[in-house]
């Protein structure tokens, strides 16, 4: 980085294409999994694409409850690879596996056992959660594949192994589309389960993602060889070091999904156009998010792994390489989903109002997404410097203070058209805008956990110092 103040754009590109476009797809497709069930039930009409939509927002805060082990997990794995430390690595991916197990026991099993519950707390459309029981009942079954899935392929992507993730993502997909098409609509002399055909698509390329990616994890002992006896060996405080660093993300990530929750509850009380809209808005926003939350995972490996071996100027960069490129991409990406949206939308089987709703909500988002991923880049690359407190105070207090207040407040008391109820949940993203830019530059949020990024620390808050009285 020639010790400058400024992105080496060449540097930071190479590293984009060689380890942060690959895992930028395979996240992409691992969503187009998750996302194919709402698509291919758009044939069953609006009230199938809004139950499996309701059921989506369910897997949703699954996913919020269980990612701050998750993220922390990315933390460590990221520096301790960049710093060689193979036993931390192993420590590392026994614990949070074993955190996250438990998450996902409790969530699959209230899914399994008492579904009805879970939707009514969504919605008060009692057709709606008809739909919805026994598709999510089913998918409870895959929520424990989904979190083993989820820590093996974030070793791999920390350890730059990224291939395999990949082509375990194509082949859930392929695997999820195959049978969706036959047990939703019946083909080859099966019957025709609707909602609940696709559940079992889900749960069946969950089981072949996990098994490749076991498979793979096994085979291959030249990078990291993941040994029981060191994967539950918590020694000298470490679970306690891990969870502490956790604690900020675990937080951040579990009251974002409520805040999340509770705007997604507002939403379910609009007519069945608005949620059916919502629903297929959704996915098209998971796609979004997909391909740049892979750069954010793709940043997280790249940053820590720098912060990790003392390199922080290198780290420093980088974060501010990703903060242009990924809002940039989501423009651009939003933007053709806008001109296309006619087609787009029309893949779900909507009517004609959920048709208008779905390109309004397109246009709202081309600016409040963008702006959006601007904080979510920057935060992850906190993370992955050691420092998860700044990003999840200013997140929850943005989100809990602003956002929610204002959508429910929109939509519960003053009953306003769904698009102003819609526009009222990106409110808090051009605040976070204001405060997460002065931060990145600050370059405080470089706190490392290893030996090697903390001896060289203090020459670089010296250098950046320096530059900034020279700039």
């Amino acid at each position: 980085m020639k010790g400058k103040n400024r992105i080496d754009w060449k540097s930071f590109l190479k590293v984009v294409f060689v380890i942060a476009l690959p895992i930028a797809c395979q996240n992409f497709l691992t969503t187009t999994a998750s996302m194919v069930d709402t698509i291919m039930i758009g044939s069953q009409g609006e009230l199938s694409v809004a139950a499996v939509g309701i059921c989506s927002q369910i897997s949703s805060l699954f996913f919020s409850s269980y990612f701050g082990f998750a993220g922390g997990a990315l933390l460590f794995f990221s520096q301790y690879w960049g710093a060689g430390n193979k036993e931390g690595i192993n420590r590392t991916f026994g614990l949070a596996m074993v955190c996250m197990l438990g998450v996902s026991l409790l969530f699959g099993g209230l899914a399994v056992a008492n579904p009805g519950f879970l939707l009514r707390i969504y919605t008060d459309k009692e057709n709606i959660v008809q739909v919805g029981i026994p598709y999510i009942r089913i998918v409870g079954f895959a929520y424990p594949l989904q979190v083993l899935a989820i820590i093996i392929s974030f070793l791999m992507r920390s350890t730059e192994r990224v291939k395999a993730p990949l082509f375990s993502s194509m082949a859930a997909l392929v695997t999820n589309f195959v049978f969706n098409w036959i047990l939703i609509y019946g083909r080859f002399g099966f019957p025709k389960m609707g909602a609940a055909g696709a559940a079992v698509g889900t749960l069946v390329s969950g089981i072949v993602n996990l098994a490749i990616l076991t498979i793979v994890l096994v085979k291959d002992k030249k990078t990291v060889a993941l040994k029981l006896r060191l994967m539950f060996d918590w020694k000298d405080g470490f679970s306690g070091t891990y969870l502490k660093k956790c604690f900020p993300i675990i937080c951040n990530e579990l009251f974002y999904g409520i805040g999340q929750m509770l705007i997604n509850i507002v939403i379910g009380r609009q007519t069945e156009s608005a949620i059916a809209a919502m629903a297929a808005f959704r996915v098209l926003e998971g796609f979004v998010f997909a391909f740049f939350g892979g750069l954010a995972d793709a940043s997280t490996v790249v940053v820590g792994k720098e912060v990790g071996a003392g390199k922080h100027m290198k780290g420093y960069q980088y974060v501010k390489g990703f903060a242009i490129l990924c809002p940039m991409i989501t423009f651009v990406i939003v933007l053709i989903c806008l001109i296309l949206n006619q087609p787009l939308l029309g893949l779900f089987g909507l009517g004609a109002e959920a048709l208008s709703y779905g390109k309004y909500m397109l246009m709202i988002y081309l600016a409040a997404g963008t702006v959006r991923t601007c904080n979510y880049i920057m935060n992850c690359c906190y993370r992955a410097g050691g420092e998860a407190v700044f990003g999840t105070v200013l997140e929850l207090g943005c989100l809990f203070l602003v956002s929610v207040p204002a959508t429910w407040i929109a939509g519960m008391i003053l009953h306003l058209p769904f698009l102003a109820v819609f526009a009222f949940v990106y409110t808090d993203e051009l605040i976070r805008l204001v405060f997460e830019l002065w931060y990145t530059r600050s370059g405080k949020w470089i706190k490392p956990v290893t030996e090697e990024g903390k001896a060289t620390l203090e020459d670089f808050r010296k250098e950046l110092a320096a530059q900034r009285q020279s700039a």
